[in-house]
């Protein structure tokens, strides 16, 4: 059986066994619909209040906002088994049975389990890039949906490329979490807005560093028609969104130089 195919089914068992509860599925999707609901009342609070920040309109920012949700909520879906790799695998030495197993830990980690709440969230970035694109009046040719799908896809690779570090720290240090958080959720935070409007050093650190700003800001930037403040070039506009998967390669070299110096538990 190929990794594709053992993935899908991963998949599909991990579904059967939550819709075992399918009302307590909708409570959760529904509460994650509903707490990023009021994070968007926030953001739209403020530029009621002040009707532009630095240039930028309500259905412009809208967009950076429903392009990096759609990208966490997907990673954040298919990334459990990373997220809870420190204090769930390596503490209990469960990992160990991982690796005995004729498969690759990352993939058997990849299918631990798919969060199926994480729709809320997926559907609330959705309702909000229809609203935004509708406000920002985006032309939705070819190109411009290729460069969404694109955009997408390179964000959720980056997500992942980021909680797989956080996995791989846990081979020195268990207490990991919240550092990864600042760069997960606090990278949400920060990527929903452009990066323009940032101070210097922390635009190059959400560029150069962690890249964010790079499966958000330049190819949004690129499907508003808007030019770029910094002086980038379109054609890196429309090509940054690759950096997501480069940054996700990097971490999967990372993690497999973790694994081959795992020691166990020792117990």
């Amino acid at each position: 059986m190929n990794g594709a195919r053992l993935y899908g089914r991963y998949v599909g068992a991990s579904i059967r066994a939550q819709m075992q509860y399918p009302a307590s599925f909708l409570m959760l999707a529904t509460g994650q619909f509903a707490i990023t609901f009021v994070e968007f009342i926030g953001l739209w609070s403020l530029f009621h209040r002040f009707g532009q920040v630095d240039g930028w309109t309500i259905g412009q920012v809208a967009v950076f906002y429903g392009a990096v949700s759609i990208s966490f909520s997907i990673a954040d879906a298919i990334s459990r088994g990373f997220d809870i790799f420190g204090t769930t695998f390596v503490k209990t030495g469960t990992f160990d049975r991982l690796l005995l197993r004729p498969r690759a830990a990352a993939l058997q980690l990849l299918g631990h389990e798919l969060r199926l709440n994480s729709v809320g969230r997926l559907l609330q970035g959705a309702l909000v890039m229809a609203i935004a694109s509708n406000l920002s009046a985006i032309n939705w040719n070819a190109s411009n949906i290729f460069l969404l799908l694109a955009t997408v896809a390179g964000g959720t690779a980056l997500f992942l490329g980021i909680w797989v570090l956080q996995a791989t720290l846990a081979f020195w240090t268990v207490e990991s979490l919240e550092i990864a958080n600042t760069l997960t959720y606090g990278g949400v935070e920060a990527a929903q807005y452009p990066l323009d409007i940032y101070s210097r050093y922390f635009r190059d650190f959400l560029i150069f560093v962690v890249p964010i700003g790079c499966i958000s800001y330049f190819p949004v930037e690129r499907l508003l028609g808007h030019p770029d403040r910094m002086g980038a070039p379109n054609w890196m506009l429309a090509a940054s969104p690759m950096v997501g998967f480069i940054f996700l390669a990097v971490s999967l070299s990372i993690w497999r130089f973790g694994v081959r110096h795992y020691t166990s538990t020792g117990s």
